[in-house]
């Protein structure tokens, strides 16, 4: 499933990060690569998608959740 459709409690790994290799360096730098475990805090629409991922509290804006798959 994509990032910006998982639930406030879910905790689970990215599995796969699609984009350029701008977009792939921004998202590397803040921590959130391929096999990294995560736990959604919140959720709203129309609000960036937070997580905590490597024990830090991480703000993804929706388009940028497009692009990353969870499981």
């Amino acid at each position: 499933m994509k990032l910006y459709e998982a639930k406030p409690g879910y905790t689970g790994t990215i599995t796969s990060i699609d984009g350029d290799t701008r977009f792939l360096s921004r998202i590397t730098s803040i921590g959130l690569t391929e096999g990294c475990k995560i736990e959604i805090m919140q959720n709203e629409k129309n609000q960036p998608v937070l997580l905590l991922g490597r024990d830090s509290l991480i703000a993804v804006n929706r388009k940028d959740c497009e692009r990353i798959e969870v499981k």
